[in-house]
């Protein structure tokens, strides 16, 4: 019977022991294929090396331990991407704003949400009756408030009525049918006050129930950081206002 086939001859074994050190370098640097087919080469590597299996097995689990790394890494790459790209939204284009209390009423209503202008702001000066977002340090907090009076401007109140430089100034914004319902309780007289070069005169438009200008003073424009909202809830209110 022919054994030329099956039996490890004495060429075979000497040619595993030259190429041995070959083989265990390319194992330790990953550089050969374990997925290859057994030929007869492999075959006689187990059979002269008796610890090729433990060796396979712990570069097996090489690249599961890089793989995971490269997981992380990869997320915390899109984390940090993520808060950037949210900081300049926040800081150059829009703001969230979330409005607190009554004293947008009936304009905006109490636990509204939705996005401030911010670029819009930064790029135009802001109008009359514009709705601003104001940062009272003092407080650490944001109001929600109207721009009733410009800088350099001369404001007064007297029986409700707006006065601008002396002349009369309708407020067309205001619900009419709850100013009536307030009375002359609605708006207080406010004594002339004069502007300065940087400052902004901001009311609530639910004047009873506002802490505004006639409180705080004249705000700075360093104080203002963006103007209008978008509201996206509620649906009800869902719309533009002074963008």
């Amino acid at each position: 019977m022919e054994k030329k086939n099956n039996d490890i001859n004495e060429t075979q074994v000497m040619q595993t022991l030259t190429d041995a050190d070959e083989y265990e370098d390319a194992y330790d640097t990953q550089e050969y294929d374990f997925e290859d087919d057994l030929n007869e080469t492999s075959v006689l590597e187990r059979l002269t090396d008796p610890d090729l299996d433990e060796k396979v097995r712990k570069n097996d689990k090489k690249p599961q331990k890089t793989s995971a790394f490269k997981e992380v890494l990869g997320f915390l790459k899109d984390l940090a991407i993520s808060m950037v790209v949210i900081l300049l939204i926040c800081n150059f284009i829009v703001r969230p704003v979330r409005v607190y209390g009554d004293s947008m009423y009936p304009t905006l209503l109490d636990g509204s949400i939705g996005f401030s202008n911010v670029i819009g702001f930064k790029t135009k000066e802001l109008k009359r009756f514009d709705i601003a977002i104001i940062y009272v340090e003092e407080k650490n907090e944001y109001l929600v408030k109207r721009v009733i009076g410009l800088p350099g401007e001369t404001l007064s109140y007297r029986y409700g009525q707006l006065y601008i430089n002396g002349e009369v100034v309708d407020e067309p914004f205001l619900d009419q049918a709850y100013v009536e319902q307030c009375g002359q309780y609605f708006m207080s007289d406010v004594s002339e006050i004069t502007l300065g070069d940087d400052e902004y005169y901001c009311l609530g438009d639910n004047r009873p129930a506002s802490s505004d200008s006639r409180y705080y003073g004249p705000f700075k424009k360093e104080q203002i950081r963006s103007k209008g909202v978008l509201v996206l809830w509620p649906f009800s209110d869902f719309g533009l206002h002074t963008w």
